[in-house]
């Protein structure tokens, strides 16, 4: 069974999204996403000011299995992004919704993480 926050708010791409000051939110990948992926050996990351649309891929996550592109759950700039990832990408396996988080964004319109999804219609999504 996967940890999934009740805080939080998910996209169906497996992403998660807590909401944070002044319209901004931090992003990060669901626990889920991490297991299926197994052990996580590199994280790639876009620089801060970059700019994306809602499902515009973000990053990369490589794992022993495969790699995987990343995807902006919400519109935004990004204003941070998790340096420690660099040198420990392990941080998503081990910690997701903490240490292991993404990036940060600042919401073009912070009213549509309203249409992201629950932690319960999330839990129904992963089975």
């Amino acid at each position: 069974m996967s940890n999934i926050p009740s805080e939080l708010k998910y996209a169906k791409s497996h992403e998660w999204l807590r909401a944070a000051a002044e319209g901004a939110a931090v992003v990060g990948i669901s626990d889920y996403a991490q297991n299926s992926l197994g052990d996580i050996t590199f994280v790639q990351l876009p620089q801060v000011g970059a700019q994306f649309k809602a499902g515009d891929t973000f990053g990369v996550v490589e794992s022993v299995k495969a790699a995987s592109d990343v995807y902006a759950p919400l519109a935004g700039t990004v204003v941070e992004v998790n340096p420690a990832l660099v040198g420990s990408p392990e941080k998503v396996n081990s910690s997701p919704y903490a240490d292991g988080w993404m990036i940060k964004l600042q919401l073009v319109n912070p009213a549509d993480i309203a249409g992201l999804l629950s932690a319960d219609d999330y839990g129904k999504l992963i089975g």
